[in-house]
């Protein structure tokens, strides 16, 4: 078994313009002579590597605490993609998805430097996944996401955001992205991981 983590590392995260970036704050030190290390810290929900809920753009969509935790943790299929992601392309993403294992087609985690058309957002909207990764801070145009944004969040289908998949190849996995239990709210960090059956 082999175990790829591709989250990024919190502090030195990438940011979407635009949000505040993490802070870390040191409230005891050993070295300083206190009792015991503490770290407090703030940061958006959408910063680094995290997921979108529905509620994020719609009005009456599902937060993080009322999302199944069945989108986030199961089989995935990794996909390699440059450039803008066509309806085509989307299809052909799902039937090799599909081809290679049924269940991970629910999942699929695009890897490069890809934007998400609209028309490749309705073709992964009717496909009835649960979720969908890419490595940008956001789906599509990263200056006019809200129309990609809103068909995939409108059918439910969860973003994930900020994956890391350079060292990862094209295939299937068992994904783990679950995020922290934040009743009421758009987006959270998780630590996203990948894991490999080693033959």
């Amino acid at each position: 078994m082999k175990i790829y983590d591709i989250s990024q590392e919190v502090f030195s995260c990438q940011v979407y313009t635009g949000d505040p970036a993490p802070e870390k704050q040191v409230l005891s030190s050993i070295e300083k002579g206190d009792l015991y290390n503490l770290t407090a810290f703030s940061m958006c929900a959408h910063n680094g590597t995290h997921i979108d809920a529905p509620f994020h753009f719609i009005r009456d969509g599902k937060t993080v605490d009322e999302i199944c935790l069945d989108a986030f943790v199961g089989m995935a299929y990794v996909t390699e993609h440059q450039g803008i992601v066509s309806g085509n392309d989307a299809l052909e993403m799902l039937k090799k998805a599909k081809e290679q294992n049924p269940e991970a087609s629910k999942r699929i985690l695009i890897k490069g430097k890809a934007e998400v058309s609209s028309e490749a957002a309705k073709v992964f909207a009717s496909s009835e996944i649960l979720l969908l990764g890419n490595e940008s801070q956001t789906f599509g145009p990263e200056d006019a996401p809200m129309e990609v944004h809103t068909i995939l969040l409108s059918a439910d289908v969860i973003l994930l955001e900020g994956i890391r998949l350079e060292d990862v190849s094209e295939g299937v996995y068992l994904l783990n992205a679950a995020p922290l239990n934040l009743s009421g709210a758009d987006g959270s960090p998780c630590r996203a991981v990948l894991i490999a059956a080693e033959m």
